[in-house]
């Protein structure tokens, strides 16, 4: 077990003395998951941890424990006045609030008992507080004012607003803000520290952008409301998360059975995973449950005969691995037992120009030959028609943006006279309205895919949407299966009954006219 700093007494035990001073009428609840937390935070102070990154729930005292005790605790118990920190949040007013609490506790009767012989507080302010060892404690936002301070503790807390969660615009320039500016902010890159703290609220917010894109000096401490055993969590000054049994509680004493159920049911899947599970797919899927996906085992790896086959394609033609992918899907309507089914045959995602490099056949070759030695110079135009030929469709549809109706005129001019149709389809409502519209063709059971890679891609971001980094092969897909149904290609379950009512309704009676004409 990682022995303790050897400070005169530990964070956690320093926030249990003063807690009175912030909270006179809360009583104070204990919990390992608070104990976790301290423990990271003094190693940061030690000096193990110069990167860390902490994912917990709302309510466990994060801001608190890390925007206004631990710097607390270090100035007195710590003597280390000298530092400087820098606070973020996605509101001013969030870090203005925890910087009125540090500055109360500091100034606290109780406090100055103890430590105003370490130092004085000079300026005191809810957006800077300085004293006379040269530390400070300014609380800003994210992209906000203070551009030329520096600190030797950044704290991020909570850099994304749980309500824009789903803007792509606010996250990515939240993103970009942590990669580009916020190391400029550091006193000293080798020994000064960052902290972030936060809730997850989507796959790339900041927590998956450190998570996924290098960022390998962090260290990550992550507690899940109820335990997740494939998702254990330790981590290197040797802690690691004491529950054992799946479902297990983070803070029963705080948070027990019954209220847990009650956020889940006020949350929903989505908001309660994020935020909860720090996993912003819930488990399962949520919009698209995984499981709702039925595989299709063939011994020969072939399709049953197809009734109709459909290209459906989300189209954005550029080679700019930054830039949105063409997602397109290729889906076909068989019969089981009598009733018809979809199936997925094929998905790719790509960055592609509208047209590739134009390569002439060579006299001998065929045509097999001729698609592996050219397929790297194609653009959108050909892996679409390519695609749609392979398959034998009988009709592909194209979303009807901008670059949509580009894609669309060229295929028709290219390849208008090769037996499938091209059709623009206007997509209606936002995303997430036309995945609810399609949601129960899936939860129907009906349809179903291989055990392939390129499935694999399909089922998983499906699994993540509308949380995930990219929707593209999702909104391929809610465009296939709304045409399919509004074509009567296929029908929900219940409109079948309903039909059936509806025929048995009318047939029979008498043949006569109900009037003479």
């Amino acid at each position: 077990m990682r022995k303790r700093h050897q400070g005169p007494g530990g964070l956690l035990e320093f926030v249990r003395y003063f807690w009175d001073v912030l909270e006179p009428q809360t009583e104070f609840v204990d919990g390992w998951a608070l104990d976790a937390v301290c423990e990271h935070l003094e190693a940061v102070t030690s000096g193990e941890i110069t990167r860390l990154l902490i994912n917990v729930p709302p309510g466990f005292m994060k801001s608190l424990l890390t925007d206004v005790f631990w710097p607390a605790w270090e100035a007195g118990p710590m003597n280390m006045p000298h530092l400087r920190y820098v606070a973020f949040s996605y509101a001013a007013a969030l870090t203005e609030r925890d910087n009125g609490k540090y500055r109360d506790l500091i100034l606290s009767e109780k406090y100055r008992e103890l430590y105003g012989a370490s130092f004085r507080t000079r300026k005191v302010g809810e957006t800077k507080i300085t004293n006379d060892k040269t530390g400070s404690k300014l609380a800003t936002s994210v992209g906000g004012v203070g551009t030329g301070e520096r600190g030797d503790r950044i704290i991020v807390d909570d850099p994304h607003n749980v309500k824009d969660g789903e803007s792509e615009i606010i996250r990515s320039e939240t993103v970009r803000w942590f990669r580009e500016a916020l190391s400029n902010r550091l006193n000293n890159m080798e020994t000064s520290a960052i902290v972030v703290i936060m809730q997850r609220v989507h796959e790339s917010d900041v927590a998956g952008t450190i998570l996924s894109e290098g960022f390998a000096d962090y260290v990550h401490l992550m507690i899940p409301m109820e335990f997740d055993s494939g998702r254990r969590c330790s981590t290197i000054i040797g802690w690691e998360d004491p529950r054992t049994e799946d479902g297990e509680l983070a803070w029963p004493e705080r948070f027990p059975p019954a209220v847990v159920d009650g956020i889940k049911i006020a949350l929903g899947p989505y908001a309660y995973a994020g935020q909860y599970q720090q996993s912003p797919s819930p488990r399962g899927g949520g919009i698209f449950k995984r499981d709702w996906w039925q595989l299709w085992e063939s011994p020969d790896d072939s399709f049953p005969p197809m009734e109709f086959v459909l290209v459906s394609a989300d189209t954005a033609y550029t080679q700019d691995q930054a830039n949105d992918p063409t997602g397109c899907t290729v889906w076909g309507v068989y019969r089981e037992k009598g009733a018809p089914r979809i199936m997925l045959l094929n998905a790719w995602r790509k960055h592609l120009e509208l047209h590739g490099v134009y390569e002439p056949r060579l006299a001998d070759e065929t045509t097999a030959e001729f698609n592996k030695r050219t397929q790297p110079k194609w653009g959108l135009t050909e892996w679409l028609s390519h695609t749609a030929r392979k398959y034998k469709c009988d009709r592909m549809i194209i979303e009807g943006k901008a670059s949509g109706l580009s894609v669309a005129q060229e295929i028709r001019r290219l390849h208008g006279t090769e037996g499938w149709g091209v059709q623009i389809v206007q997509p209606t409502g936002d995303k997430v309205s036309r995945a609810h519209a399609v949601q129960p063709i899936f939860s129907q059971l009906l349809v179903s895919a291989p055990d392939k890679e390129w499935a694999e891609t399909v089922i998983s971001e499906m699994e993540s949407f509308p949380k995930g980094r990219y929707k593209d092969l999702t909104d391929s897909t809610t465009q296939a299966l709304k045409f399919l149904r509004e074509t009567g290609l296929i029908v929900h379950r219940h409109e079948a009954d309903f039909e059936l009512t509806e025929s048995l309704r009318h047939r029979g009676g008498s043949s006569q006219p109900l009037y003479q004409v």
